[in-house]
């Protein structure tokens, strides 16, 4: 990888400092190069007050980060103080996370970064200051200028999922789930499987919604109706989709070694098995953006914020994941 990765500073009263500082302090074991874009300030007096060993360089230009990564730790500076306390999100910090999201997007679509990997941010927050987004992938779509919806997957090293239907009610989701969805999600899907993960012929394995995936209508219409005109639209596209499966049995160790992701209906169908075998180094992946785009798969953690004890994995992982994804993009132009 010949460009650094561009990490965003997220909600600066939650971990994301921390974690990040723990990165670069891991750097010699595989840790690709990057830059933060923070207040340098604000990183330094962290690192102060936990007692790690962190020196903090501010750089002007991205490419910088790889001649000063193994020295110290490379920052652009967002032009902002930030004022949140550890665990005490403050509305006045909206300029500098939203301006640190705009910098790594511009700087990974200009070509100064080889991919963004961005730290949590808290929506609550942001919604107070004025923030208009449904969320963060709401907003990086919108920088992008794409005018599909992204896809989220999350990934860890023996599992795939991407969930259909994301941040609803669970009753909202089975109302809202639609065919066009997981026909969308499932092409998106095997592109980057095989553009971003090195897949070159990818199976997906298609959940069904209800228990047993409606025992054939009987409990329940959807599989009939919605999942399985989806599957027979993505064939026709030549996609292979397995399913629709029944999800309790579909997570097991052997069931996993039969396909390379699985499309899961809503939220917690997809999330709580990927939790409950990597909880620790899960990464965030939204796939569909003109960019590779990674973040861990936790949030601001508020409860243990500026203590020194948010684990790093999470962190670690998306860096990883995020330049060996640059590293394909670059190979297959």
């Amino acid at each position: 990888m010949m460009l650094p990765l561009a990490v965003t500073m997220g909600e600066p009263a939650g971990i994301g400092g921390e974690i990040t500082l723990k990165a670069w302090l891991g750097r010699g074991a595989g840790v690709p190069p990057f830059y933060l874009i923070d207040d340098p300030d604000r990183i330094a007096a962290l690192a102060h007050r936990l007692g790690w060993p962190v020196p903090i360089r501010p750089i002007i230009a991205a490419e910088d980060a790889l001649a000063v990564f193994a020295e110290a730790l490379p920052i652009v500076p967002t032009g902002i103080m930030s004022r949140a306390l550890p665990g005490h999100p403050d509305p006045a910090d909206a300029p500098a996370i939203l301006g640190a999201i705009e910098t790594g997007v511009r700087h990974v679509l200009n070509g100064c970064a080889a991919a963004l990997v961005t730290n949590p941010i808290h929506k609550d927050s942001l919604y107070r200051a004025g923030f208009r987004y449904p969320g963060h992938t709401e907003y990086l779509a919108s920088l992008s200028g794409i005018g599909e919806t992204p896809v989220m997957m999350l990934v860890c090293p023996v599992l795939r999922v991407v969930p259909v239907t994301i941040h609803l009610a669970l009753r909202q989701a089975v109302l809202e789930l639609r065919a066009s969805a997981i026909v969308h999600a499932g092409r998106v899907t095997d592109a980057a499987l095989r553009r971003d993960f090195g897949v070159a012929a990818p199976t997906l394995a298609i959940a069904g919604l209800n228990p047993h995936a409606g025992e054939g209508g009987g409990l329940g219409r959807e599989e009939i109706e919605i999942i399985e005109p989806a599957m027979a639209e993505l064939r026709t596209a030549g996609i292979e989709a397995r399913g629709p499966l029944a999800a309790d049995t579909m997570f097991h160790a052997e069931a996993r070694r039969s396909y390379d992701a699985a499309l899961c209906m809503y939220h917690d169908q997809a999330l709580i098995p990927i939790k409950t075998i990597d909880f620790h180094g899960g990464v965030n992946v939204t796939l569909g953006l003109p960019f590779v785009r990674t973040s861990p798969d936790h949030g601001t953690a508020f409860a243990i914020a500026g203590r020194g004890v948010a684990r790093a994995e999470s962190m670690i992982a998306a860096l990883r994941l995020a330049a060996d994804m640059a590293a394909r993009r670059a190979v297959s132009g």
